[in-house]
């Protein structure tokens, strides 16, 4: 309820957290990366392309894609076409899709089964996206930032959305993390102050 007070612009914005958790992403056994499907939607309008051969094409635009392709749509990206929020890729087509590394790495859009990117059901991948599934990965310092609403979401919306983060995060937890995993967690809106939530609650509450 707080976050919402403090959202005080005019536009609707986003509500972010921060997690710090006792890991060192340097080593493979403490990295996080993963997929958490938010049960209320991020507030966004995702619009996912998807590279598959001619015979999915119909499939992912009946799901929701704004594009689907194969080679031809390989070669518009290729050539700087970027209109999309998500690339999703079936496994066929990753050798080709190696090619866009340069144009989508930066951009975080390179496809990855991690990230329930590349996956043989574009129709199940599209939907996911489209519904609010977002990866998350921890960042230098363990750090998982990502948005999870809006604040015009309702307080029991947000809640929701932020305890499918909590689980996800404790069911990813990496093998190498020792000890207390959770060190702070704070809430924020884009322009509002950020706010320090009570782990015990937060994390016990599942």
């Amino acid at each position: 309820a707080l976050v919402k007070e403090a959202a005080s612009t005019k536009f609707v914005e986003a509500v972010d957290v921060a997690i710090r958790l006792n890991i060192n992403p340097k080593y493979n056994d403490q990295q996080l990366r993963a997929t958490v499907a938010l049960p209320k939607g991020t507030g966004n309008e995702v619009v996912v392309a998807v590279l598959c051969d001619a015979s999915k094409e119909a499939e992912a635009k009946e799901a929701g894609a704004a594009f689907a392709g194969g080679e031809d749509l390989i070669e518009e990206i290729a050539g700087g076409m970027m209109d999309f929020d998500k690339l999703v890729a079936t496994p066929d087509m990753m050798p080709k899709v190696a090619k866009l590394g340069r144009v989508l790495g930066p951009k975080g859009l390179m496809p990855n089964p991690k990230a329930g990117t590349v996956s043989p059901n574009v129709s199940e991948a599209v939907t996911a996206l489209k519904a609010g599934a977002v990866e998350y990965r921890a960042e230098k310092g363990g750090i998982v930032h990502l948005a999870f609403g809006k604040s015009d979401f309702s307080v029991d919306d947000l809640m929701e959305n932020l305890n499918a983060i909590v689980q996800s995060v404790n069911a990813n937890k990496p093998p190498g993390a020792k000890g207390i995993y959770w060190k702070n967690c704070y809430l924020s809106t884009t322009m509002g102050p950020s706010i320090k939530l009570d782990l015990e609650q937060l994390v016990t509450k599942e």
